[in-house]
C-alpha cells in the first residue's frame, strides 16, 4: 500500500522528547515539478530504512533514477521521523549541489543526536548552508501528513498531549543548531549585559 498504517505513523512520528525503541526513520515525500507560478505534483509515498540503509540515501538512489530535467526546478518535500545523522546529511548536502535546479524541504518529527553529539549538529548546518530548509513538524504538518501519507479511514487527526509544547521546544532547539556561531556569541553577550 501507498498509505502508511494508522498505528505505524503515531508511533513513529510522535513527537517524545525521548522517544526509546524508535530505531527506524520513516520518510514520507512529495516531488513536485515547478513550472513558472505552478507546480505538479510527480510522486507521493513514504520510505524507511532497509537493510542498513539509512532511509534518506535510499530515497537519493531513487530520485537519482529518475533522470531529472536539469532544465526544470524541482521541489522536494520530506517529513521524516528523526532528523538526518551525520553522514545522511553529508550525502544529502552534496546530492544538492549537484542539483541545482532541486530545492528541498525537511520537516522533522524529532531530532536525531548519536553518541558524539557535535556530529549531528554540523551535519544539519551543513545540510542547512547546501539550501535545505529545515524545519519542525507542527500540528499542521501532522495534520498535512494524516490526510495525505496515512491509511485514515476517514479519521481526522488528533494532536496527542504535549504535541505542541515538544514542537515548541524542538524548535528552539533546531534553531540554536542553525544560528551562526557568531550569533549565539552576540545572544551570549546581550544575556550578559543584561545580567542574565
Amino acid at each position: 500500500s501507498l498509505l502508511m498504517k494508522r498505528k505505524l505513523f503515531l508511533y513513529n512520528f510522535k513527537n517524545l522528547r525521548w522517544a526509546k525503541g524508535r530505531r527506524e526513520t520513516y520518510l514520507c515525500y512529495v516531488v513536485k515539478r515547478r513550472d513558472s507560478a505552478t507546480s505538479c505534483s510527480m510522486d507521493f509515498g513514504y520510505l524507511r530504512n532497509k537493510m542498513g540503509c539509512h532511509v534518506e540515501v535510499l530515497f537519493l538512489r531513487y530520485i537519482s533514477a529518475w533522470d531529472l530535467d536539469p532544465g526544470r526546478c524541482y521541489r522536494i518535500t520530506w517529513f521524516t521521523s528523526w532528523s538526518p545523522c551525520y553522514d545522511c546529511a553529508r550525502h544529502v548536502a552534496d546530492f544538492l549541489r549537484a542539483y541545482p535546479n532541486l530545492t528541498l524541504r525537511i520537516f522533522t518529527a524529532r531530532l536525531y543526536f548519536c553518541e558524539d553529539r557535535k556530529a549531528e549538529p554540523e551535519g544539519l548546518r551543513r545540510l542547512h548552508r547546501a539550501g535545505a530548509q529545515i524545519a519542525i513538524m507542527t500540528f499542521k504538518d501532522y495534520f498535512y501528513c494524516w490526510n495525505t501519507f496515512v491509511e485514515n479511514r476517514e479519521k481526522t487527526f488528533e494532536a496527542w498531549e504535549g504535541l505542541h509544547e515538544n514542537s515548541v521546544h524542538l524548535s528552539r532547539k533546531l534553531r540554536r543548531i542553525l544560528l551562526p556561531l557568531y550569533e549565539v556569541d552576540d545572544l551570549r553577550d546581550a544575556f550578559k549585559t543584561l545580567g542574565l
